[in-house]
C-alpha cells in the first residue's frame, strides 16, 4: 500500500462536509417544527462534525515521526482519538437523545409544520445515505475476500470503522426520526416524537458501544493480522539455516505499523558473524514481503520457547 493511501483522509473529510449541510439544515428544521426528534438529530450532527475533526487530528498526530521519547512512534494517536469519538458519540449523541426523548415524552408538543421537518430529513437521508455508501464501497476493497461482519470486528483501520459507524447510525436515526415525526403529526400525539428520540439515542450509544471495545482492543495492543505471520513463517521455512521460526509476536502500533519479535532456532555451527548477516538477510525478506512491519526485533536460540 502507497504512503499516500495508508493515511488518507478522504473518507474523513467527505463526512465532515456532508454533516455539516446536514446539521445546519436539521437545526432549522428543529427551530420549524419544534420536533425534539429533530433536535436530537441536529445534535448528533453537529457532534459528528466534531467527531471527524478529531479524527483528522488523529491522522495527523499518528503520522508524527518516532524520537528518543516516541521511540515506536505515534502510530497508535489515532486509537486514542477514535476512542474520544466513541465516547462522545456515547455522551453528546446517545445520552442527550435520551435526555430530549424522556422530556419530550413528558412533556409532548404538537409537531409544527411537518413538510420542511420531513424534506430536511429526506434531504440528510440521502447525503448520509451516498456517505455510508462510500465507506462501505472502501471497507469492500480493504476487507477483500474476509466477510463484513468479521472485517469490522478485526480491522485495525479504526477511523474507517469509526466513520462507517457513525454514517450507518445516522442513517438509522433519519429514518426513526422521519417515522416519529410523521406519527406525531398524523396522530396529534406529541409522544411519539419523543419516542422516536429516545430511539435514536439508543441506536447511537449501542454503536458507540461496539466502537469503544474495539478501539480498547487497539489501544491495549492487538497482536497484527495472522496472514502476517503465515508470511514470516513462509519466510522461515525457505531459509535452510533457519531450523525452527520459535515464537512470532506482532503488535498493531497503528493502522500500517507493525512491531514484531521474533525467536529463531538457527543451525548449530554458525558463528556470530554468519548469525548477523543472516539475521539481516530475514529482516529484509519480511520487510519485503509485509511492508507494514516497521520494527523487527530477532533473538536466535538454540532452546524450545516455553511462554
Amino acid at each position: 500500500m502507497k504512503k499516500e493511501e495508508k493515511h488518507s483522509t478522504g473518507h474523513i473529510i467527505q463526512s465532515l462536509i456532508v454533516n455539516l449541510l446536514i446539521a445546519s439544515s436539521k437545526g432549522f428544521a428543529a427551530f420549524m417544527t419544534g420536533s425534539g426528534a429533530m433536535l436530537a438529530e441536529t445534535i448528533h450532527s453537529f457532534s459528528d462534525c466534531a467527531n471527524q475533526a478529531l479524527l483528522l487530528v488523529g491522522v495527523r498526530q499518528s503520522q508524527r515521526s518516532a524520537n528518543a521519547k516516541h521511540p515506536l512512534g505515534y502510530g497508535r494517536a489515532i486509537y486514542f482519538w477514535s476512542f474520544m469519538v466513541a465516547m462522545l458519540l456515547f455522551s453528546v449523541g446517545g445520552m442527550f437523545s435520551i435526555y430530549e426523548g424522556i422530556h419530550k415524552y413528558n412533556n409532548p408538543e404538537p409537531v409544527e409544520k411537518v413538510e420542511w421537518g420531513i424534506g430536511i430529513l429526506l434531504f440528510s437521508l440521502a447525503l448520509e445515505g451516498y456517505a455510508t455508501y462510500s465507506n462501505l464501497l472502501e471497507l469492500n476493497v480493504r476487507r477483500g475476500s474476509t466477510g463484513l461482519w468479521q472485517y469490522l470486528k478485526s480491522t485495525k483501520d479504526s477511523d474507517l470503522i469509526v466513520i462507517f459507524g457513525e454514517n450507518s447510525a445516522a442513517v438509522f436515526g433519519l429514518i426513526l426520526a422521519i417515522v416519529a415525526l410523521l406519527a406525531s403529526y398524523y396522530t396529534g400525539d406529541g409522544h411519539y416524537d419523543g419516542l422516536g428520540s429516545f430511539a435514536i439515542g439508543i441506536v447511537l450509544i449501542l454503536v458507540a458501544i461496539f466502537l469503544s471495545i474495539k478501539v480498547k482492543s487497539l489501544l491495549i495492543g492487538e497482536s497484527a493480522d495472522p496472514v502476517i505471520t503465515k508470511l514470516v513463517q513462509k519466510q522461515a521455512d525457505k531459509n535452510p539455516e533457519i531450523l525452527k521460526l520459535i515464537n512470532c509476536i506482532t503488535v498493531q502500533q497503528g493502522p500500517y505499523e507493525v512491531l514484531m519479535c521474533l525467536k529463531i532456532k538457527c543451525k548449530h555451527d554458525l558463528n556470530a558473524l554468519q548469525i548477523s548477516t543472516l539475521i539481516n538477510k530475514f529482516e529484509e525478506e519480511i520487510r519485503e514481503c509485509s511492508p507494514e512491519v516497521k520494527w523487527i526485533y530477532i533473538e536466535p536460540d538454540l532452546q524450545e520457547w516455553k511462554g
